[in-house]
């Protein structure tokens, strides 16, 4: 193969990708707010139950969650969903809620460091998510991906 022909090769990738993005348009949201262990927690410990579902933008399984989360914020309007951002850049964290999340009804708030998912028993990794009924009791913590069944089960659980 010749080089002219590589490079041909290269620049159509190139050109294809950028027809293909669905990154963004428009303005980005914010990105999320700063939040300590202590704060998130007091938030969970209130009268409704709350779902912790921690993600990051360079995370791909997080990309396929999305929307499983995002649909569950609207079949569960009683349930307080809470976006937990980690080790993220914000406008990297902004463009992932503006494509993914931007229909979900939640509320993201940032831990660059990642240590709040550890303080409350998960794990570095991500996606996490944790269930709690109403009062803060942690219910469920879900470990990777999670799928419409398992996010109905815990759900249904923790909203009676």
């Amino acid at each position: 193969m010749t080089m002219r022909r590589l490079l041909l090769m290269v620049a159509g990738l190139v050109v294809v990708s950028a027809a293909c993005s669905t990154a963004p348009s428009g303005p980005l949201p914010d990105p999320p707010l700063p939040i300590t262990t202590a704060e998130l927690e007091a938030i969970v410990a209130t009268d409704s139950p709350s779902v912790v579902n921690v993600w990051a933008s360079w995370c791909l399984p997080c990309r396929s969650e999305a929307p499983i989360v995002a649909a569950a914020t609207r079949s569960h309007p009683d349930v307080e969903f809470i976006g937990l951002n980690v080790k993220d850049r914000d406008g990297d964290a902004a463009a992932f809620i503006a494509e993914f999340l931007a229909d979900a009804d939640m509320t993201h708030y940032g831990d660059r460091g990642g240590r709040i998912p550890i303080d409350l028993g998960g794990t570095s990794g991500v996606p996490l998510t944790f269930f709690y009924a109403e009062g803060g009791e942690l219910v469920y913590l879900h470990f990777g991906v999670i799928d419409e069944p398992t996010m109905a089960r815990y759900l249904d659980e923790i909203d009676r």
